[in-house]
């Protein structure tokens, strides 16, 4: 068989990779804060038909021969550049300006996931995603429990009158949660916390906006024992209230990068076309 059907084989699997990637750019254009991913690819194993000599003083030296098997795809890596944010006006969508992922956990299996999507909504008391996992940061007044973050009335000061009633709050930048009871007292009933790693490449994506692998990521406080921080500390970035962060997918790019994917696409198909004529003359030679 010729080497060249299988390199155009390796690359129509490549290439075909690519477009999947490339679509699912574009699908999700419009996802509240979507990381876009690229693919990259490497050459696969050359075999060596010749191997490279020194030149000595009696003879010149000979260069290596090799032929390339085709490519292979390398990484698939995400681009976790910041959207752009956009406001909304709703006091429960949270965007993060900078650096860092808002973590959320599941209620029933414990797990917790990275997310950068801060389209929440409250669910009695709790700040919870569309599919119900609860934010997590301080969950007390004074800003030393670690668990969901809430918003009620629990927690005020013992000045207030005990029969107010909440009516008004807001997240500062510093991811502070304040509420206003009827009574004219303000404080501060929790505060939501931000994770960063050292490698997000290690992040995978598990749908809904979500993130796992966050202890193999490199997260703050050691795979072990991982620890948000408050925004604005350890090269965090702030929390935006009444913001989301759009995809960042630069759809001029993706259509351009989807024609010279499609372009490689059909080079590679030619190629198998070529080396199947090829190997027809050869079987037609005996007739």
């Amino acid at each position: 068989m010729l080497r060249s059907l299988n390199s155009g084989v390796s690359g129509l699997q490549a290439f075909q990779g690519q477009l999947d990637v490339i679509g699912n750019n574009i699908a999700n254009s419009n996802t509240i804060a979507y990381k876009s991913a690229r693919t990259e690819f490497a050459d696969a194993f050359s075999q060596t038909l010749q191997a490279a000599s020194p030149a000595t003083s009696s003879s010149a030296g000979t260069a290596g021969m090799q032929i390339g098997s085709g490519v292979s795809t390398a990484a698939i890596q995400n681009n976790f550049t910041q959207g752009a944010l956009s406001g909304t006006g709703i006091q429960t969508d949270l965007a993060i300006g900078g650096e860092g992922f808002f973590i959320v956990k599941d209620s029933q299996s414990g797990l917790d996931y990275a997310t950068r999507a801060g389209d929440f909504q409250l669910q009695n008391g709790y700040f919870v995603t569309n599919n119900g996992l609860r934010l997590q940061g301080f969950s007390d007044s004074a800003l030393t429990t670690r668990g969901d973050v809430q918003m009620d009335g629990s927690g005020r000061p013992a000045t207030s009158d005990p029969t107010a009633t909440v009516t008004a709050y807001n997240i500062d930048t510093t991811g502070r949660v304040n509420v206003r009871l009827s009574d004219g007292t303000e404080y501060v009933r929790g505060q939501v916390l931000l994770q960063t790693f050292t490698n997000p490449q290690m992040l995978l994506k598990a749908g809904d906006n979500l993130f796992t692998g966050i202890s193999t990521a490199g997260p703050l406080g050691g795979s072990t024992a991982p620890q948000a921080e408050a925004p604005g500390t350890n090269g965090l970035g702030t929390v935006e209230a009444a913001h989301l962060e759009l995809s960042n997918v630069d759809l001029a790019n993706e259509f351009a990068d989807l024609i010279t994917t499609q372009r490689g696409f059909q080079a590679c198909a030619r190629i198998i076309t070529t080396s199947d004529e090829v190997l027809q003359e050869l079987v037609n030679l005996k007739r």
